[in-house]
């Protein structure tokens, strides 16, 4: 389900990171830049907001961010987009720094350009409003990876799939949050997952939106493959929102 109007809030994409996890693929082109079908998983994070009325994108570069600004250049989506090299060292927290202090905005949305979720982004911001929290994280539950193991007695009693139910919450990775998080933010070396949201957190300033439906992550090339099968349906499960 897409809703097509605009909405005045910025998305910042961190899309600089050196993607060393599936290094098959990023060795001439950073990780939001690997093909999910025919077009890069960055677009499809893109097109998650897009569909809900956001398209105002500033995507934070960092290695090979030629290569995103060249598709930058060529897209032919009525989207807002700029491509902004934040340094190739800089770290997550510092991208987003960054970002605010470029291109100023009351709120934003943060996401990772790797990382693909059908988010209600209205739940997501009714949430935030409604905790008046200086940020507000996606939790989801962490896909199964693994074989799970039961032992009792150093005999194995259960063997399966880590299921949704057994795990904790994790950070999934779509956040919003007020201009003043940039204050929690010292350089480039900070890192927002350490410094910044622990801070937060610590302060009571951290909300949490609490996310059942589908998200995963492209950490291997295992899930790349998973994702380009999924991207095949007539409305790939990151679209079917309710």
């Amino acid at each position: 389900m897409c809703f097509r109007y605009s909405r005045k809030v910025k998305v910042i994409i961190l899309a600089g990171g050196l993607g060393t996890r599936i290094s098959e693929e990023t060795s001439d082109k950073p990780k939001p830049m690997v093909l999910i079908g025919a077009k890069p998983i960055l677009w499809h994070v893109m097109n998650i907001f897009a569909c809900q009325g956001y398209s105002d994108f500033v995507i934070a570069t960092g290695y090979k961010s030629e290569v995103v600004q060249s598709w930058v250049n060529q897209l032919s989506e009525p989207w807002n987009v700029v491509a902004f090299d934040t340094g190739l060292e800089t770290q997550t927290g510092g991208r987003i720094k960054k970002c605010i202090e470029a291109h100023p905005s009351d709120s934003y949305f943060i996401t990772y350009g790797d990382g693909l979720g059908n988010i209600n982004l209205s739940s997501l911001v009714a949430t935030h409003k409604n905790q008046g929290k200086l940020a507000t994280v996606t939790a989801v539950r962490p896909p199964a990876r693994f074989g799970v193991l039961e032992i009792e007695n150093g005999i194995v009693t259960h063997f399966g799939e880590k299921t949704h139910v057994d795990a904790g919450w994790i950070n999934g990775g779509f956040f919003v949050i007020e201009k003043e998080v940039v204050e929690t933010i010292e350089d480039d070396t900070t890192l927002f997952e350490t410094g910044p949201l622990p801070k937060l957190a610590r302060q009571n300033e951290l909300a949490a939106y609490q996310h059942l439906g589908f998200w995963q992550p492209m950490d291997t090339l295992r899930e790349r493959d998973l994702l380009i099968s999924l991207a095949q349906n007539s409305t790939p499960p990151w679209l079917d929102i309710d």
